[in-house]
């Protein structure tokens, strides 16, 4: 059943809806502000209810009008929060923050302090698009926040680098050579001087060839046909970047957060390190700088290649998931997390914990499970989802949180990340 209610809203939930009550229910508006007096219409869903913008009575001070078009007139679900002012995006990002670890991770603690960006806008190198077939031709566009499986038509991405748009003008300028069919997706992502793409979809591709050939700046072609593993098909450098996966989105915050990683671990004075989720090594092969053995972990093949290469004698890396590799990259001073939005496996936690030491014999202390008795003694888990940290940090039973601090790696949506310092309960 659906009603029209004024709802005054008061915050901002993780995915970026306003919230406000009725009744003592929560309801959840999308395009809301904190402060706004709404009239929405809304449904209920169990204990909550979601609502649907329709007039704003009062608008509050937070507001500002969108610059992108495609945010107001397309519904686009690509970015969450453009209509609040910068300062209030972040004060929401750090309040998300703080209420899932009180919420879900059962702790009091104060809001985190939160890094912002140096760009608000254009600070985006890569861009990922749905590809469909419209009378003949092939357009790149995003979702509506409304209806997912309506995709428009982009003209522009505000958020976005030019040179990216630039680059996804010339992939669709020899559409031609595209595999046939009606549904694809695709990314362009900005190398050091050209550009990779990766294709998700279809079976067959005869004409990828033609396709890398004919735009003379691509860098890297990757395709990932329908149920099969990503790979490689064309490059022109003469060593592979490990694939369009692993640049960073928004570099300057992404440095910012790098150098946290790195000063919180080396006040650790690690001797030994494990970098989980390693990706292509910048935290691992920083902490072999200052003297740390490091042994890296990371599923994905070419990105442990290129991590590999970066690494001296004495640190290692391990091709694997993290949930099997981690026992046996034990011990180690320092344990650097950084998993997907999933969070840990739940084996993880376990693994971290200390064990109970074993019955004191001769060379006990130089046994390995004695060693491990203790745990590491810093974990730094860096996360996109505030939700997952918040599970895991209260999985994490056995450590307690030294530091907290955000960084705004996605200005405009409602995504952040946050790094959490953790030391073993005193």
């Amino acid at each position: 059943m659906t009603e029209t209610i004024d709802v005054r809203i008061d915050s901002i939930a993780a995915g970026g809806d306003g919230v406000g009550r009725h009744d003592g229910i929560v309801v959840f508006v999308p395009r809301t502000a904190p402060g706004d007096l709404a009239r929405v219409t809304a449904s209920q869903e169990g204990r909550l209810m979601r609502g649907k913008l329709l007039e704003l009575l009062e608008p509050s001070p937070q507001r500002v009008d969108p610059p992108c078009r495609h945010y107001v007139m397309d519904r686009c679900g690509g970015c969450q929060i453009q209509h609040l002012r910068y300062e209030d995006q972040l004060e929401a990002k750090r309040i998300i923050i703080h209420d899932s670890l009180e919420r879900i991770g059962r702790l009091q603690i104060e809001k985190p302090t939160i890094e912002p960006s140096d760009k608000a806008w254009r600070y985006r190198r890569k861009l990922t698009l749905a590809l469909r077939r419209r009378s003949e031709r092939w357009i790149a566009g995003l979702r509506r926040f409304d209806s997912p499986d309506e995709v428009f038509e982009l003209s522009d991405c505000p958020i976005t680098q030019d040179e990216v748009l630039a680059a996804w003008s010339l992939v669709l300028a020899q559409q031609e050579f595209l595999p046939r069919g009606n549904e694809l997706r695709a990314a362009v992502r900005l190398l050091p001087s050209a550009f990779s793409f990766t294709l998700e979809g279809a079976r067959e591709w005869p004409t990828h060839a033609k396709f890398f050939e004919a735009i003379p700046r691509l860098g890297e072609l990757w395709w990932k046909p329908e149920g099969k593993s990503r790979r490689l098909l064309h490059a022109r450098a003469s060593e592979v970047q490990a694939g369009a996966s692993f640049t960073q989105v928004n570099p300057g915050v992404a440095s910012k957060l790098r150098e946290w990683v790195v000063s919180l671990a080396t006040a650790a004075q690690p001797a030994t390190a494990v970098d989980a989720y390693a990706g292509t090594g910048d935290i691992a092969a920083a902490l072999t700088e200052l003297g740390a053995r490091v042994t890296a972990i990371e599923i994905d093949r070419d990105a442990a290649r290129v991590c590999a290469s970066r690494l001296p004698q004495g640190s290692r890396v391990i091709n694997a998931a993290v949930e099997d590799a981690l026992a046996r990259a034990l011990p180690a001073d320092v344990v650097i997390l950084n998993p997907p939005r999933a969070g840990l496996d739940a084996s993880i936690p376990e693994i971290l914990s200390p064990r109970r030491r074993p019955e004191r014999s001769e060379g006990a202390e130089n046994r390995p499970d004695a060693l491990r008795a203790a745990g590491p003694r810093t974990v730094i888990y860096t996360s996109c989802n505030p939700a997952t940290l918040a599970r895991d940090v209260r999985r994490l039973e056995s450590y307690r949180i030294q530091s907290l601090r955000a960084f705004d790696m996605f200005p405009q949506t409602a995504h952040v990340e946050t790094v959490c310092e953790l030391v073993p309960m005193t």
